[in-house]
């Protein structure tokens, strides 16, 4: 079951990063941002109401209050770095150093946590991992521009540092830690989003996309949280980390971008890695 949500995870994860990151070649990444959080933080808000969630464990050591601030912070601070990065046109760069992100908190699970590998299981997550960074098309022919570079470096340890924090809320209520990403968040996002009065208007037909951009990433981000709470923290992680296949498969297959060699060679060794990680 963790395998399977973790899975899910990055299936949504890399669906929304392959489409905020056509927007933001169009739009302001701040401004895409902003408006997927507003509706990233609907959603939460809707699914809290549905289900009575608020009344889980919000302080102390084991709460999710903290955690998901902190979280909200790490995470939009990665998702900006990662759109700013993608809007340069060097996908190639910024989407494989992005997934390395899994490391952080793959180190937190290993070391602080003390989770226990097997032999075969720690193949496996040695190819998910190194999969993960190959499926999304490693670029160094044309050299490694700085920008685009320390922006990649800023998503990966943002999102690292923010899914340790996703981690131990998810320990009282995934939902209500999710939740409160969102809500430490949106209100940054939409003072961003007021504030750019030059911007491009969206157009009605990017809307439908704005709002599927904001539920796949909470979604996202809460089925990661789950999976977190129904197995080990590292394999949850680590496959959770696989988004980068999405967006270069959406890539292929609507923009027409040709899979380079190395691709194939990362979706070859992610697919064993998860078939190594959940056979044992």
């Amino acid at each position: 079951m963790a395998a399977l949500l973790a899975l899910l995870s990055s299936a949504l994860w890399g669906t929304a990063d392959f489409f905020g990151g056509k927007l933001s070649k169009k739009h302001s990444a701040f401004v895409v941002l902003g408006a997927q959080q507003f509706f990233g933080f609907l959603t939460g808000a809707i699914l809290v109401i549905a289900t009575g969630a608020w009344h889980a464990h919000a302080l102390g050591k084991d709460g999710y209050l903290i955690p998901g601030i902190l979280a909200g912070f790490a995470g939009y601070a990665g998702l900006v770095c990662l759109y700013a990065g993608l809007s340069t046109g060097r996908m190639g760069v910024v989407s494989p150093i992005s997934s390395l992100s899994a490391v952080i908190p793959l180190g937190y699970a290993l070391i602080y946590k003390g989770d226990q590998l097997s032999l075969i299981v720690s193949i496996g997550v040695v190819l998910a991992t190194l999969g993960g960074f190959l499926a999304s098309g490693p670029e160094v022919s044309q050299g490694l521009p700085l920008k685009p570079v320390l922006l990649a470096l800023g998503a990966a340890v943002s999102f690292g540092t923010a899914l340790i924090f996703m981690s131990i809320g998810s320990k009282s209520s995934a939902l209500m830690t999710m939740a409160t990403m969102r809500s430490a968040t949106v209100l940054i996002g939409v003072y961003i989003l007021l504030k750019a009065r030059n911007y491009r208007k969206f157009s009605s037909n990017e809307l439908p996309v704005l709002i599927f951009i904001g539920v796949a990433d909470f979604a996202a981000n809460l089925l990661l949280g789950i999976a977190t709470t129904k197995g080990l923290l590292s394999l949850a992680m680590v496959l959770g980390s696989l988004y980068p296949i999405a967006t270069a498969l959406l890539a292929f297959q609507l923009l027409h971008e040709r899979l380079h060699k190395v691709q194939y060679v990362g979706i070859f060794c992610a697919v064993t890695g998860v078939a190594l990680i959940s056979a044992f």
